[in-house]
């Protein structure tokens, strides 16, 4: 007796009928159309198995039904875009969605590369250096007046050289003197430490943070000691060559402050007249 070959599905026998294979299991047409075949998504009729079934995005259409849906001329074979999931050939789409080329104002194609800043749009080709016309693909450059630069051109051309090292100040820097320095080159010529930001003053046209130039040239306090820098409009004392900060000018005996008043020295002291009567 010979073997039976029956449909997966339905058990009838497939012996002189047509059947479709899948994953080694055989099926009528007609259950293998019920299990698997898709419905078109324009007409919503189904795919049938001698049909050609054209899918995108798990999406299927006859072949004669996969057509732009703006001018309606056949998609088969050729290349297309979608717009809000609907289908459309190359030239249409393009027409009325593609970007335009900020150059060369022609279009941008769907699938080729371009490169975008600031709402427009380039060909990658057409995305160049304003001075040396090299393509700047995905580099750093800088805008300047709507043209683009690649950083070597852009400081070639435009950046300010720092007056300490001479090498161009690309990003911040510091105004010193209608000169220009990088912050990080605007020091103080005693300590080194950066100035930017910080209070500073100069002597003979160095730059010295407070500290430096109060250790290196300020008057000493005749009764601390410490500088008295006179910066910032603190004020001092000054009598016969001595110097005291206003908190320091105090009687030596009652410790009575003798700023705005009175007073008398006693070898390297001073006192306020009351005290005066006691040596």
């Amino acid at each position: 007796m010979a073997e039976r070959y029956d449909c997966t599905e339905c058990k009838k026998t497939l012996y002189g009928q047509k059947y479709i294979l899948k994953e080694e299991n055989p099926y009528c047409v007609e259950c293998y159309e019920d299990l698997f075949s898709s419905n078109c998504e324009v007409c919503q009729k189904l795919i049938s198995c001698t049909s050609k079934d054209l899918s995108y995005r798990e999406r299927h259409w006859h072949s004669e039904c996969f057509l732009c849906t703006s001018c309606s001329r056949s998609l088969v074979e050729r290349p297309f875009a979608t717009k809000d999931d609907m289908p459309m050939c190359i030239e249409c789409y393009s027409s009325e969605y593609a970007s335009k080329c900020h150059a060369c104002l022609k279009t941008i194609m769907p699938g080729s590369k371009k490169m975008e800043h600031k709402g427009n749009s380039w060909h990658e080709n057409c995305f160049t250096c304003n001075r040396c016309q090299q393509p700047i693909g995905t580099r750093s450059f800088i805008q300047k007046e709507s043209n683009n630069y690649c950083m070597p051109c852009y400081e070639k051309q435009f950046a300010m050289q720092c007056v300490q090292c001479k090498k161009p100040i690309t990003t911040g820097g510091v105004n010193y003197r209608d000169q220009p320095w990088h912050k990080e080159c605007f020091v103080c010529i005693g300590c080194k430490q950066q100035l930017a930001g910080q209070r500073f003053t100069s002597r003979n046209d160095f730059a010295y943070c407070l500290d430096c130039f109060c250790n290196l040239f300020a008057k000493k306090c005749a009764y601390c000691t410490t500088p008295i820098s006179g910066l910032g409009g603190s004020k001092y004392i000054s009598f016969e060559q001595r110097q005291w900060h206003n908190d320091c000018f105090n009687c030596k005996k009652c410790c009575v402050s003798l700023v705005g008043r009175g007073f008398l020295t006693c070898k390297d002291d001073v006192l306020c007249p009351d005290c005066v009567k006691d040596f």
